[in-house]
């Protein structure tokens, strides 16, 4: 009697244990990384250190930004652009309004009663009252922690207020292009103070005892007298765009489109200060004892303690990276980012900066040539060529005429890149000089290539356009298109598919006719498709959706998002299909599980079987069912007469249980085909007749 109730434990421990090794890769799973993102707001309460992302929410790091965790519960709008402290209570700003948390961001709670425009850029706490700054509506003021609040503009000329500051009984606003504000008594009437303020683009306010900082998009200014007059310090500010301000003692610190400056003499002097600072687009500074945070635009936050001659890089757990492009070489698997490259050897269980000589670090395209990496960038950055797996990379861009590459296609030897201005380059030589093909292209803003054959697609801002003699000259191709830009396109066979801001698009005939594909595609914004075998895979403002029947029928496959995201980049390798999406880095998901094997049963067989397919013969699709009795590395693959592999329906570890998996023979002959399932100890092989 022991022994059987033993026995029952162990069973129930091994099929446990197995269903959560099933369950691990049965919907979409964040990998660990790429760290980064678009950091536009820094807090410090006590020992907490706070960061708003841009679309990626708040997170908590609790030990200088050694480790990030999301805190985000509650926070229904997760555009976050301010942030700020008074006692134990946390507010976010965000385009949703004001959230507030009690518990240091564990949950939170909309307080907008009364804020008629709740996209919020700036916060400021004074005493007990709080100050909102909108994008549009002016200064909100609330006495009872966001409970209630109320618009105080009087004599607010501009109501995009970017910024506020406190200084004793002064509250002052900065605002986009109207300058200066000033108000003496709690925003019940405000005052323009720009004297000598020449650039009225203020984005930044800070205080340092009687002096006021303004940061501008033309640099730093000082006011002595509380905003009645201005003068400009930026002697040695070279990069003028400034985001942020923060003072720390006699140092002054401006975060830059060109990294952060340092002044030890209120802005008399700067200097830049930005040794290990990867990522220099500043947009938000915090200081907390002797660390001073930065918050990037794609590269997530660095620490310096030593103010500014180093920082380093404090980004794990901040998994709220935009990834623009996947690549894949050899065993390694590269995502293009705001911040770089990275290459993951694992299948995304690490993932390491590769920027060695990439000097422009917004990737937005990624594209493999033999044993040669090719990265595009964004603005005119250009065109980057690794040999080595992306550990040193050099500019090639001879002849590179265009800016923003969006889109790389390779045919043969030749080499092409889409650019967002410029339209489409040809390279024969590995990128050592290009040239401009768009002869006929009358859309030069190219957001995507694809080669089929002899022909050459280009999905432009007007359209889809195709060349046959290797972008030498281009036709418009149109017709059924609507009139939206084309920002993907695939190729399936004889068919081509172009993903619109209005769906996907069918045509069966290169472009000359389109037809809309689009049933059960609940988010008709495509950003990204990709093909493997005969299903097609669209990655789109609202997720993931696969079709198996050529766009005829889409289904919904965003099972394991924690939030739906936006994918803008979608590649299928080693068994997983990797989602690259905005503001929450890279997920995976089993490429078998989400065509379609289905656990049909957990019931623990008493030994492994391979069922013959049904229907047989058959057209186009088939069905295959087995069974495990233990945990197992399992491959399923379907053979031709002559041996060759054409197919892999299974290529993972599995728990014990009853499967069936779906063969589509619809790109195949009619003919005899076998399948053969293997195991570390079973194989068996059966045979089955397609019909067509």
């Amino acid at each position: 009697m022991k022994r059987k109730v033993l026995l029952s434990v162990v069973l129930a421990l091994i099929l446990n244990s197995s269903i959560f090794i099933n369950n691990s890769v049965s919907q979409w799973l964040q990998t660990n990384g790429p760290y980064g993102g678009d950091v536009r707001c820094l807090a410090v309460s006590g020992t907490n250190l706070f960061a708003g992302i841009n679309g990626g929410g708040a997170l908590l790091s609790t030990n200088n930004g050694a480790n990030w965790t999301a805190v985000n519960n509650g926070l229904t709008n997760q555009y976050v652009f301010a942030l700020a402290v008074s006692g134990t209570n946390i507010f976010a700003g965000a385009s949703g309004g004001v959230f507030l948390s009690t518990n240091n961001g564990s949950s939170w709670t909309s307080v907008n009663n009364g804020l008629t425009y709740p996209s919020v850029r700036s916060l400021a706490v004074s005493g007990t009252r709080l100050f909102a700054g909108t994008n549009g509506g002016g200064i909100f003021l609330t006495g009872n922690n966001g409970t209630n609040w109320t618009a105080v503009n009087n004599g607010l000329t501009n109501l995009t207020v970017r910024s506020l500051a406190v200084s004793g009984t002064n509250v002052f606003a900065g605002t986009l292009g109207g300058g200066a504000f000033l108000s003496t008594n709690n925003g019940t009437n405000w005052t323009a103070v720009n004297s000598g303020l020449t650039n009225q683009n203020v984005n930044a306010l800070a205080v340092s005892g009687t002096r006021l900082f303004a940061g501008t998009n033309g640099g730093v200014f000082l006011s002595i007298n509380n905003g009645t007059s201005w003068t400009a310090v930026n002697t040695g500010l070279t990069s003028q765009a400034v985001n942020a301000l923060a003072v720390s003692g006699t140092n002054l610190f401006a975060g830059t489109g060109g990294g952060v400056f340092l002044s030890i003499n209120n802005g008399t002097s700067w200097t830049a200060v930005n040794t290990g600072l990867t990522n220099q687009t500043v947009y938000a500074l915090a200081v907390s004892g002797t660390n001073l945070f930065a918050g990037t635009v794609g590269g997530g936050v660095f620490l310096s303690i030593n103010n500014g001659t180093n920082w380093t890089a404090v980004n794990d757990g901040l998994t709220s990276q935009n990834v623009n492009e996947f690549a894949f070489l050899g065993t390694n698997l590269f995502a293009g980012t705001e911040s770089g490259v990275l290459l993951s050897t694992n299948n995304g269980t690490n993932w390491t900066a590769v920027n060695s000589g990439l000097t422009t670090q917004q990737v937005k395209a990624l594209a493999v040539s033999g044993t040669n990496l090719f990265a595009g960038t964004a603005g005119s950055g250009g065109i980057f060529l690794s040999t080595n797996n992306g550990s040193n990379w050099t500019a090639v861009n001879s002849g590179f005429t265009g800016q923003s590459v969006k889109a790389f296609a390779v045919s043969g030897t030749k080499l092409f890149a889409g650019a967002y201005f410029g339209g489409v380059f040809l390279s024969t030589n590995n990128g050592s000089n290009w040239t401009a093909v768009i002869s006929g292209l009358t859309s030069t803003y190219v957001n995507a290539l694809a080669v089929s054959g002899v022909n050459l697609f280009a999905g432009t801002d007007g359209g889809v356009f195709l060349s046959a003699n290797n972008g030498t000259s281009w036709t418009e191709k149109n017709n059924g298109l609507p009139n939206t830009g084309v920002d993907a396109i695939a190729v399936l066979g004889t068919n081509i598919f172009a993903g619109t801001e209005g769906g996907v698009f069918l045509s069966t005939n290169n472009g000359t006719n389109w037809t809309a594909v689009n049933n059960g595609l609940t988010n008709p914004i495509i950003n990204t498709l990709t093909v493997k075998g005969t299903d097609i895979f669209a990655g789109t403002v609202g997720g993931v959706f696969l079709s198996t029947n050529n766009g005829t029928n889409w289904l919904n496959k965003n099972q394991g998002f924690s939030i739906i995201p936006m994918v803008y980049s979608l590649i299928i390798v080693n068994n997983y299909v990797f989602a690259g999406t905005v503001c929450y880095s890279a997920w995976r998901r089993s490429y078998t599980e989400i065509i379609g094997i289905q656990n049909i049963s957990t019931d623990l067989p008493s030994s492994f079987s391979l069922s013959q397919n049904y229907p047989n013969p058959f057209n186009p699709t088939t069905n295959v069912k087995f069974s495990m009795c233990n945990v197992q590395f399992v491959t399923l693959k379907v053979y031709d007469m002559l041996g060759s592999e054409i197919a892999t329906l299974v290529n993972e570890k599995l728990a014990p249980g009853s499967y069936e998996v779906t063969f589509n023979g619809m790109n195949y002959p009619s003919g005899v085909y076998f399948y053969r399932l293997t195991t570390d100890n079973f194989s068996d092989t059966k045979r089955m007749l397609l019909v067509k």
